[in-house]
């Protein structure tokens, strides 16, 4: 009896911890990691009502018009990009072969060393966005702060592309507060979440195109906003594969202006 009862002790004290450190992970120094919690059976994620107020500012993590019972089946293809190492060409030849769009967040890094791969995401009719020229996380900042970042990676994307960036930002590290949302809402900015994504970004632990594969393909949902990072040797690889499994599923691609029902770009 004694033996049942500190069994249950011990598992309510783990789980209290598990909670804590949840809370901790999350709202440590004021700053919120961007999460959501996924669901069998394909349905679309949900997320804890304490970061709902990201729709207050513009924020998406996915298309609520195409849910679960839709008919309409659309995926969102979108990809953080901070430099170029072959690998983010081969991922645009990929799309252009397969006659499909996403969107690409990018820092300043990338369009300084790799304008002219900057430019054929423009002429290849992908949306260019704002992931920060710096890649630093924005919590924490003046609202001067935060526009010299953005407005620091629009100016210098124009002067060697001579394209003007979309109006979509995304947070660097998923890490934002409440205040650096609404300061890019003010500055007329839609800042894009995401519904999956998984561990591609490390060059250097890449996982195993079967395993990438099952990953991407068993979380699919309808309205889905997809992160991968085009710098993953991996995602090159099998994207092509991924994009036409999912058309063979009836999904199409859609864009970020489609996904906010406005055209800002």
């Amino acid at each position: 009896m004694k033996r049942k009862l500190y069994k249950t002790i011990s598992s309510i004290i783990c789980l209290a911890l598990t909670v804590c450190l949840l809370i901790i992970n999350v709202y440590a120094d004021g700053a919120v990691n961007w999460y959501c919690v996924h669901r069998k059976d394909h349905k679309q994620p949900i997320i804890d009502n304490t970061l709902s107020f990201i729709e207050d500012f513009g924020g998406y993590y996915i298309d609520k018009n195409h849910g679960d019972d839709c008919d309409d089946k659309v995926i969102y293809l979108t990809f953080d990009a901070g430099y170029e190492n072959g690998n983010v060409e081969k991922i645009l030849d990929v799309m252009k072969e397969e006659k499909v769009t996403g969107a690409f967040f990018i820092l300043g890094n990338l369009v300084q060393k790799n304008p002219e791969l900057v430019k054929r995401m423009f002429e290849d009719g992908h949306l260019v966005c704002n992931h920060t020229y710096s890649h630093c996380a924005m919590v924490n900042k003046s609202s001067s702060e935060i526009k010299t970042e953005l407005e620091k990676l629009e100016s210098l994307c124009n002067e060697q592309t001579g394209y003007d960036m979309a109006k979509y930002y995304r947070p660097p590290e998923g890490k934002f507060d409440r205040d650096s949302l609404e300061c890019v809402n003010n500055l007329g900015y839609k800042t894009i979440f995401w519904s999956f994504g998984y561990v591609d970004w490390e060059n250097d632990k890449q996982p195993s195109f079967e395993y990438a594969k099952n990953k991407i393909l068993s979380n699919i949902h309808n309205g889905e906003i997809m992160l991968l990072h085009p710098t993953s040797s991996t995602n090159a690889e099998i994207l092509g594969d991924v994009i036409r499994s999912l058309k063979a599923e009836g999904f199409r691609f859609g864009t970020l202006d489609e996904l906010t029902n406005e055209k800002i770009s």
